[in-house]
Protein backbone atom coordinates (compact mmCIF):
# COMPACT_ATOMS: atom_id res chain seq x y z
CA UNK A 1 0.00 0.00 0.00
CA UNK A 2 2.61 2.61 0.95
CA UNK A 3 4.52 1.68 -2.03
CA UNK A 4 1.79 1.93 -4.27
CA UNK A 5 1.33 5.38 -2.36
CA UNK A 6 4.82 6.64 -3.16
CA UNK A 7 4.72 5.54 -6.91
CA UNK A 8 1.42 7.23 -7.84
CA UNK A 9 2.65 10.27 -5.89
CA UNK A 10 5.92 10.38 -8.29
CA UNK A 11 4.05 9.70 -11.28
CA UNK A 12 0.94 12.45 -10.78
CA UNK A 13 4.49 14.63 -11.42
CA UNK A 14 4.69 16.27 -15.00
CA UNK A 15 8.25 16.87 -14.88
CA UNK A 16 9.29 13.77 -13.15
CA UNK A 17 7.59 11.83 -16.46
CA UNK A 18 9.00 14.07 -18.70
CA UNK A 19 12.76 13.05 -17.23
CA UNK A 20 11.94 9.62 -17.36
CA UNK A 21 10.73 9.90 -21.59
CA UNK A 22 13.97 11.22 -21.95
CA UNK A 23 15.73 8.42 -20.31
CA UNK A 24 17.72 5.72 -21.79
CA UNK A 25 16.15 2.55 -20.88
CA UNK A 26 12.29 3.96 -20.98
CA UNK A 27 12.99 4.76 -24.66
CA UNK A 28 14.66 1.88 -25.17
CA UNK A 29 11.69 -0.10 -23.97
CA UNK A 30 9.46 1.98 -25.66
CA UNK A 31 11.21 1.23 -29.05
CA UNK A 32 11.03 -2.39 -28.32
CA UNK A 33 7.42 -2.45 -27.41
CA UNK A 34 6.86 -0.29 -30.27
CA UNK A 35 8.79 -3.03 -33.08
CA UNK A 36 6.81 -5.88 -31.12
CA UNK A 37 3.64 -4.17 -31.68
CA UNK A 38 4.07 -3.62 -35.13
CA UNK A 39 5.87 -6.80 -36.08
CA UNK A 40 2.46 -8.46 -34.44
CA UNK A 41 0.19 -6.56 -36.80
CA UNK A 42 1.96 -7.60 -39.35
CA UNK A 43 2.22 -10.79 -38.50
CA UNK A 44 -1.89 -11.04 -37.81
CA UNK A 45 -2.51 -9.50 -41.41
CA UNK A 46 -0.81 -11.74 -42.99
CA UNK A 47 -2.72 -14.71 -40.86
CA UNK A 48 -6.14 -13.72 -41.81
CA UNK A 49 -4.40 -13.42 -45.45
CA UNK A 50 -3.59 -16.88 -45.64
CA UNK A 51 -7.41 -17.46 -43.52
CA UNK A 52 -9.51 -16.13 -45.95
CA UNK A 53 -9.91 -18.80 -48.78
CA UNK A 54 -9.96 -21.60 -46.25
CA UNK A 55 -12.94 -19.87 -45.04
CA UNK A 56 -14.57 -19.80 -47.87
CA UNK A 57 -14.11 -23.30 -48.30
CA UNK A 58 -15.29 -24.38 -45.15
CA UNK A 59 -18.72 -22.32 -46.02
CA UNK A 60 -19.12 -23.69 -49.23
CA UNK A 61 -18.42 -27.55 -48.14
CA UNK A 62 -20.98 -26.68 -45.20
CA UNK A 63 -23.33 -25.83 -47.00
CA UNK A 64 -23.26 -28.74 -49.40
CA UNK A 65 -23.38 -31.27 -46.78
CA UNK A 66 -26.38 -29.37 -44.90
CA UNK A 67 -28.38 -28.74 -48.78
CA UNK A 68 -27.44 -32.91 -49.25
CA UNK A 69 -28.87 -33.70 -45.70
CA UNK A 70 -31.98 -31.25 -46.11
CA UNK A 71 -32.63 -33.42 -50.00
CA UNK A 72 -31.81 -36.88 -48.31
CA UNK A 73 -34.84 -35.75 -45.36
CA UNK A 74 -37.32 -34.86 -48.36
CA UNK A 75 -36.66 -31.12 -48.06
CA UNK A 76 -38.83 -29.28 -49.31
CA UNK A 77 -41.79 -30.71 -48.75
CA UNK A 78 -44.85 -30.15 -50.86
CA UNK A 79 -46.92 -27.56 -49.42
CA UNK A 80 -49.08 -28.28 -46.23
CA UNK A 81 -47.19 -30.65 -45.66
CA UNK A 82 -43.81 -31.16 -43.12
CA UNK A 83 -42.96 -29.59 -39.52
CA UNK A 84 -45.08 -26.10 -38.59
CA UNK A 85 -47.23 -26.36 -41.31
CA UNK A 86 -50.71 -26.20 -39.39
CA UNK A 87 -51.42 -29.78 -39.53
CA UNK A 88 -53.04 -31.42 -36.94
CA UNK A 89 -50.54 -34.38 -34.83
CA UNK A 90 -51.47 -37.67 -36.16
CA UNK A 91 -53.68 -36.32 -39.17
CA UNK A 92 -53.69 -38.59 -41.84
CA UNK A 93 -51.40 -36.99 -45.05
Amino acid sequence: MVLRRVLVALLSDPRLIEKLSESRPIRAAARLTAAAITRGQLGARQAARGLGPRLIRLRDVFLRELKDGARARGWPWPPGRGPGRGGRPGAAP
